[in-house]
């Protein structure tokens, strides 16, 4: 019982910081961009009303509430009410849009509950992840009105919040894979695991994008950049890739090959396959570079016994190269 009260406490204690947080940067952010209020206060809203389904695959007690067919109805109320949110000013509101929205969270959230679970139904449902993400399906639906926004993504983030969202309670509730360590907050030892593979990580990967003139030096961002940097690549972009690549797909390769090493191996090409999209497809480049990642990031995930060490290691590199790199 007692870890089920510390879990629900996180939880309450998680919101309004949270909601806090996310409504005075929500405001900097606009003022900074010179974007009106009737644009920028319904994706706020969008976003306050996305976190805490982003926050409840986190706290397994709170999880554990929304088992068995509760979790459709946590993926369509994830997908669409921020979406409806957005449409009160933001983006326009379209019932083909919408519908898309429910057609998306219907096929994550029922794959489990309908298709029983095999090697083709797992990679199929990884593939299906992958297409919507790397496909831009929400571009078109969460186009911005207002040209002040600096591009499509600040605000097809929350679809792939809710997104991220859905899967990890299908794959945690459906699918029944082992716990991974899906969490925002790293214990000592494993920040000292993901900062070490992160050290051992820079003398190898970053002389090879130099060599390969993936990037270059830039003047470096200020401090609060750094900081607010390494936040959302901790708890949104490794959060979900290692979740997804280390904690599901590198254990199911285990599982498949009985060959751990084996399975570091095929996951880490793999995870730099998926980065032929970054700054243009095709770029071998950072594939390459991202595949070292991905070992690095795999092995510090096999010696913690958690994603959350090789979330360190993944959000330490991709805030230095965003921090002083171009």
């Amino acid at each position: 019982m007692r870890p089920m009260v510390k879990s629900l406490g996180g939880f309450r204690a998680a919101l309004p910081i949270g909601w806090g947080v996310l409504g005075l940067a929500g405001i900097l952010y606009a003022r900074s961009r010179g974007i009106p209020g009737w644009a920028a206060l319904p994706v706020l809203a969008a976003f306050l009303l996305e976190y805490p389904f982003y926050l409840v695959p986190a706290f397994p007690s709170v999880r554990e509430h929304v088992s068995g067919m509760g979790v459709p109805a946590f993926a369509v109320a994830a997908a669409v009410l921020p979406y409806l949110a957005c449409c009160s000013g933001a983006v326009q509101f379209s019932w083909g849009g919408l519908a898309k929205v429910i057609a998306v969270a219907l096929a994550v959230s029922l794959w489990y509950a309908v298709l029983p679970a095999s090697r083709v139904t797992d990679v199929a449902f990884l593939g299906l992840f992958a297409a919507v993400l790397l496909g831009g399906y929400f571009n078109p639906i969460y186009a911005p009105l207002h040209p002040n926004f600096k591009d499509l993504k600040n605000v097809i983030v929350i679809p792939h919040l809710s997104l991220i969202s859905m899967a990890v309670m299908a794959l945690m509730l459906q699918r029944h894979v082992p716990e991974t360590g899906y969490g925002f907050v790293p214990s000592g030892r494993e920040w000292r695991i993901g900062v070490l593979h992160f050290v051992y990580f820079v003398p190898i990967g970053l002389p090879l994008a130099m060599l390969l003139r993936a990037t270059h030096f830039a003047t470096p961002k200020p401090a609060w950049y750094i900081v607010a940097t390494f936040v959302g690549m901790l708890c949104v972009v490794s959060l979900s890739e290692e979740f997804l690549v280390r904690g599901v797909l590198q254990q199911w390769i285990e599982e498949w090959t009985w060959s751990r090493s084996g399975a570091l191996l095929i996951t880490s090409a793999i995870f730099g396959l998926l980065h032929l999209w970054m700054q243009g497809f095709p770029n071998w480049k950072w594939a390459l570079v991202a595949g070292v990642l991905g070992w690095f990031c795999g092995r510090a995930r096999n010696q913690a016994g958690s994603i959350r060490a090789s979330m360190v290691t993944h959000a330490l590199v991709a805030t230095t190269w965003r921090a002083f790199f171009a």
